[in-house]
């Protein structure tokens, strides 16, 4: 009878182990848990913010992308409207002047939209001396960076000129010194 009672012992000590391995094998599942959700929720967070949850979130939320909008708006022949040459000098920071001399033509949906392009032009301008003036010789270096300043441009005409299509913006002269 003493070996049962000592046989009794032995199951209550080890229940009372268990039991704190238990918690403890717990709290660690809870950890893992949290810190595998807290990667998940971080993710999807990069994602969003570096856009490439945009086609999802797109064909969730049914939103129709502007730019489709835009090429339908496009059919038909192109009219061209040329602006002024437009010399102006880059930010040097204090190194020697560097100029630029710009001669570009707008794409235009339609000839009905030239007076109303006309009719902007000084804010197309100074929108683009005002962007020119803090380009360094270094962002126009090669296609990326040209291609970087066309798209700049097309942004800040198509802010000045709306509601005007302008479809593409040409460069017709470039000159950096």
């Amino acid at each position: 009878m003493a070996e049962e009672d000592a046989d009794d012992g032995d199951v209550g000590a080890g229940d009372e182990l268990g039991d704190e391995e238990s918690s403890g094998g717990k709290k660690k599942r809870l950890i893992v848990i949290f810190i595998v959700i807290l990667l998940i929720v971080g993710g999807l967070a990069g994602a969003y913010f570096t856009g490439l949850l945009d086609p999802v979130i797109k064909m969730i939320v049914g939103k129709p992308d502007t730019t489709e909008e835009q090429v339908d708006t496009f059919s038909g022949p192109s009219v061209f409207y040329e602006l002024p040459a437009l010399t102006v000098n880059l930010n040097t920071a204090g190194r020697k002047a560097r100029f630029i001399k710009i001669q570009v033509s707008l794409e235009l949906a339609n000839e009905a939209d030239k007076p109303k392009v006309e009719a902007v032009i000084a804010r197309v301008m100074d929108n683009f001396n005002v962007y020119l003036r803090e380009l360094r010789i270094e962002d126009l270096s090669g296609s990326a960076g040209i291609y970087r300043l066309r798209e700049e441009l097309l942004t800040r005409i198509r802010g000045a000129v709306a509601p005007v299509v302008v479809k593409d913006i040409l460069f017709k002269e470039m000159l950096i010194q």
